[in-house]
């Protein structure tokens, strides 16, 4: 697969929301995204902007319930896009980790694109329940998400933080950063798969 191929796009239509995601993995950070969800949109901003992923989402939902089938409806289609684009993995890293700090909050952030959905997720209790139309809660469901749709092993440790929007954005970016680097293609292994088993 080309550099200019590692590309996805998802489109998600249900009674509830109506999702279209597309990824390039080898973009320049280049970002539109729109869910009705302020807050949601601003992550998934750092998403693109420091994994320096060509990244669209465009989703109409049910807000008039709540903000929760969109933000759950958009991080599927983002992972199903995520392993559409990342194709047969040939000659990629696959691991990648990345710690960000933002001001007193810490994120550390592991991931193995391994083709096994698997989360560990630890933030600080007690956080504020919301950040504008955004509940805190989400963060970990949108990695869970994520990490079903595109069938990665996903660790992301918050060991402390006080402000909310510290706690939740710096988890962005250190997932970005992680994923960048996993995806990113290793010059000393082109055209070989990184696993021993012979499938990802």
């Amino acid at each position: 697969m080309t550099r200019e191929g590692r590309i996805g796009r998802i489109e998600r239509v249900t009674k509830e929301t109506s999702v279209l995601v597309e990824i390039d993995l080898d973009g320049s950070g280049k970002v539109d995204v729109s869910t009705g969800v302020g807050f949601y949109d601003h992550m998934l901003d750092q998403l693109g902007r420091h994994g320096l992923f060509d990244l669209t989402v465009k989703t109409e939902g049910d807000l008039h319930i709540d903000s929760h089938h969109t933000i759950e409806d958009s991080a599927l289609a983002l992972g199903a896009a995520f392993k559409q684009a990342l194709g047969d993995k040939v000659g990629i890293y696959r691991f990648g980790n990345c710690t960000v700090p933002l001001d007193e909050s810490l994120a550390q952030v592991t991931v193995d694109l391994s083709g096994r959905p698997y989360l560990v997720h630890t933030e600080p209790e007690k956080m504020a329940p919301m950040i504008g139309e955004y509940d805190t809660t989400m963060t970990r469901h949108i990695l869970e998400s994520f990490v079903a749709q595109a069938q990665i092993a996903l660790h992301v440790h918050v060991p402390y933080g006080r402000n909310a929007h510290h706690i939740v954005e710096c988890q962005f970016k250190a997932l970005a950063r992680a994923l960048r680097y996993a995806c990113e293609r290793d010059p000393r292994a082109a055209g070989i798969l990184p696993s021993t088993k012979g499938a990802l």
